[in-house]
Order: C-alpha cells, then structure tokens, then sequence
C-alpha cells in the first residue's frame, strides 16, 4: 500500500499477481460489481468530457488513498466523525495526490463505501455524496 516502499526486490510473476489480489481485495472487498458502480459515480461526481478515462483513473487513484488514510486515521481517532475533521484539517502528506479542495468529495465518498450494505452494494446517488461534502465542507470551518 502506500507506505510501503520495496524499489529493488525481484518478484515472480505468481509474487505480483498476489499482491495485486490482496490490494484489489482490500480496495473492493465485494468484488467486481462494487468496483464498477464506484467507478460510475466517480464518472458522475469526477465528470470531464474532454478525457473521461484519465479523469476516472486519477479519481480512483485519489479514492483508493483517501480511503487508506481514512482506515489508518479510523483506528488512531476512533469515531467517524473525529477522523474526517482530522483529515480535513490535518492531511497534507498526500497533497500531491489528494488537493484539499478535494478532500471533503472524496472522504464522503469514503464513508459511502465504508458504508455500503453487501446485500445490494447501492451508493448514495452524485447528488447526495455533493450533500455529504458540502456537511464535511462544514466541519472543517469549526476548526
């Protein structure tokens, strides 16, 4: 994940398949129908017309991190609450991938999946993931 930095190590092919599965387990525990209807609403959230895969790509790249730091902040700080003040204040390590404008964006669409039911993996529509980061946008003027 991202903090882990192994540059020089040779890895069989059966070595990198492996990890790739257990990355693409922890990213989208329910499988390929949660990531494609996440890809969806990133596309509906994220919309460019001009490069639409770039744009969807580096939405998912900017998701799949958020959602890292949220987990690890989930376990310091304990409430859901606490750890999106915190990473709304506080977060800068990652502002090369993640701009701050963005953050509220992509942590409601984080506590969206963290949330999500497996019975019928349903997010909240674009319109209610803009509602929720507008909430966010809120908390991180009390700080």
């Amino acid at each position: 994940m991202l903090g882990e930095r192994q540059f020089y190590l040779r890895k069989t092919k059966e070595q990198v398949q492996e990890e790739y599965d257990s990355y693409e387990k922890w990213a989208f525990p329910y499988g390929a129908e949660q990531r494609e209807k996440l890809e969806k609403l990133l596309a509906e959230v994220y919309p460019d017309a001009r490069k639409p895969k770039e744009r969807l790509a580096t939405a998912t790249i900017q998701f799949l991190t958020c959602k890292e730091l949220y987990e690890k902040d989930l376990e310091k700080y304990g409430t859901m609450v606490h750890t999106v003040e915190y990473m709304l204040v506080a977060r800068r390590r990652y502002k090369a991938i993640i701009k701050r404008s963005e953050m509220a964006m992509l942590l409601a669409l984080v506590t969206a999946d963290a949330a999500l039911d497996p019975d019928n993996l349903e997010y909240p529509s674009a319109e209610q993931i803009r509602a929720t980061a507008a909430e966010y946008e809120k908390l991180k003027g009390k700080k």
